[in-house]
């Protein structure tokens, strides 16, 4: 049942937008506060996505005196990298529809 429950959180996080364009955005290190406006995403709800992909084990936090820089773990790139083959191969396809539906 609790595998259930995991597989639930992981489709729920994954399956929407934000958090899985925060993970792409993430492929290469950077501040939060810079990840929340590639993602366009408060810095609180930011923070929040990060810190359930740290326990996940998909980011690492390098703090540098003041500054906390965000990293993917290689479990996190390579589901970074699988987002974003998901995202570019339904963009093609959104784009080959349109292109059908223009009456010629």
């Amino acid at each position: 049942m609790a595998e259930i429950e995991e597989n639930n959180i992981l489709e729920g996080l994954f399956l929407h937008e934000k958090p899985a364009r925060l993970l792409i955005s993430a492929k290469m290190p950077k501040y939060a506060s810079q990840l929340a406006k590639e993602v366009n995403c408060t810095f609180s709800h930011t923070v929040k996505l990060l810190e359930q992909f740290r326990k996940m084990g998909l980011v690492t936090f390098k703090k540098t005196g003041r500054i906390k820089m965000i990293e993917l773990t290689d479990d996190g790139k390579e589901i970074a990298n699988y987002l974003e083959g998901l995202v570019m191969k339904i963009t093609n396809l959104e784009k080959t529809h349109k292109t059908k539906e223009i009456p010629q």
